[in-house]
């Protein structure tokens, strides 16, 4: 393969990362179903064949097994494990636990926060200034030669598409036009009022009108 190929790519990287980041764990363990040790939160680096449990890594003895964890639905490793093995340079490293940890894949955010100025080059998460990437695999997908930075959108020019949006379905009104409004932009607006809704916003409940004395006619002589 020529210079700048796909193995090249593979190359810069240990064999087993990107099995790893593609791994799911806290899963039962199949071979050890009856154990209440039998959750996979294990990986071998040096055989790459899935996730173990606790009570696997006894058919791994000597090998280099990492551990992962868990936050918030995601899967987290150890700084202290993961910088021996593998360079974490510009990813973004959180305080979980008391324990400093690095997140194993993406976890994109809808739009960055208010005063926010720097973010993940691949999926656009918050971080702080001095770093590139929120997890490992972004860092993969950031620093290939293939992958290209999304420009990024100013507040000013967000604010302003969705004004020139708003006012587009406006000036047509109709149903499709409020959709495709709200496919636009960010904050879908609040649609108007249908006609049956407009009616049942117009009527008050009234006073039933009864015959009085429940209905009985009364005659006088």
């Amino acid at each position: 393969m020529g210079a700048g190929g796909p193995d090249e790519e593979d190359n810069r990287w240990p064999p087993w990362l990107k099995p790893l980041l593609r791994e799911s764990f806290f899963v039962q363990c199949k071979l050890h179903a009856d154990s209440h040790k039998s959750e996979c939160n294990m990986y071998c680096l040096d055989c790459m064949n899935g996730a173990l449990c606790s009570l696997c890594l006894g058919y791994h003895k000597d090998h280099r097994a990492i551990q992962i964890r868990r936050s918030s639905y995601h899967d987290v490793i150890r700084v202290s494990e993961i910088q021996k093995v593998l360079d974490i340079t510009g990813v973004q490293t959180y305080i979980i636990n008391s324990a400093r940890v690095v997140f194993l894949n993406e976890r994109p955010q809808p739009r960055p926060g208010k005063g926010v100025t720097n973010t993940c080059e691949v999926c656009e998460r918050s971080l702080l200034d001095s770093f590139r990437f929120c997890s490992l695999g972004c860092k993969i997908v950031g620093t290939s030669k293939n992958f290209h930075k999304k420009k990024r959108q100013s507040p000013a020019t967000a604010s302003s598409d969705s004004e020139e949006s708003y006012s587009n379905s406006s000036s047509h009104g109709g149903r499709k036009n409020n959709k495709n409004n709200n496919d636009q932009s960010f904050s879908p607006s609040t649609p108007p009022p249908t006609a049956v809704n407009y009616r049942s916003a117009k009527r008050r409940k009234g006073i039933p009108h009864r015959a009085p004395m429940g209905g009985l006619i009364i005659e006088y002589y």
